[in-house]
């Protein structure tokens, strides 16, 4: 009974798979406002009904696919931190890592940081793996003496605060204040850049991306 279990477990987790892969390519051709269950299930062979014995939403799919998105880019960051050495460098690391993932895999960064779903709204499944990115950041900057200085308004000072707490970060809001700066131009540039805001100014943009790095590391005190 324990094998004949597992082996059921295996075959849904392949087919879950396949279904998602299906769903990933549709993506690509009709962007996630296109995405429908019944093509996915067309295209896999599938009944619709057999279909939503394993999501029995397109929102349920979609949720998975940016779950899975997030965690994708998150590991990027992640793996492409050396863990020691100058934080500096270790930062830039992390930015050039979270670039090349989404260049590779354009449509699913699309569809986590392109135009909202209509109709769609993403639940609380999705907070934590959308840290991920902002945490790999954070861990350089916990192990580093920070200089960043200045004062906030006393609103941004307590939702500063707040964060830092949540984050474990032993550092001034105006620090907090700069890494939330910081990591919006990190998604802001990829976005210009992977959407065509940069043609006809900074087109390739690698070299303004690698300056940007640079001068968000030492806008934050490294």
């Amino acid at each position: 009974m324990t094998a004949t279990r597992t082996a059921r477990e295996r075959a849904r987790a392949e087919l879950t798979q396949e279904i998602k892969d299906e769903a990933r390519r549709q993506l690509a051709e009709v962007g996630a406002h296109g995405l429908s269950l019944r093509a996915v299930a067309r295209e896999l062979g599938m009944v619709s009904s057999a279909l939503y014995r394993y999501f029995p939403s397109r929102d349920r799919l979609l949720t998975d696919l940016i779950v899975d998105a997030y965690n994708a880019i998150g590991e990027a960051a992640e793996n492409a931190d050396p863990g020691e050495g100058d934080p500096k460098e270790r930062w830039l690391a992390i930015w050039q890592g979270t670039r090349d993932w989404a260049r590779a895999h354009p449509h699913e960064y699309a569809l986590i940081y392109g135009s909202p779903i209509p109709g769609y709204a993403a639940p609380q499944d999705t907070v934590v793996p959308a840290s991920r990115v902002a945490l790999a950041l954070v861990k350089v900057l916990t192990q580093t003496e920070l200089r960043a200085e200045g004062d906030v308004p006393p609103e941004l000072r307590a939702q500063a605060e707040t964060l830092t707490k949540a984050l474990g970060l032993v550092a001034g809001p105006e620090t907090v204040a700069r890494l939330l700066m910081a990591w919006t131009q990190l998604f802001g540039a990829i976005s210009f850049d992977l959407f065509g805001q940069y043609v006809g100014s900074v087109d390739p943009a690698d070299a303004f991306f690698a300056h940007s790095a640079k001068r968000m590391a030492e806008f934050v005190g490294l």
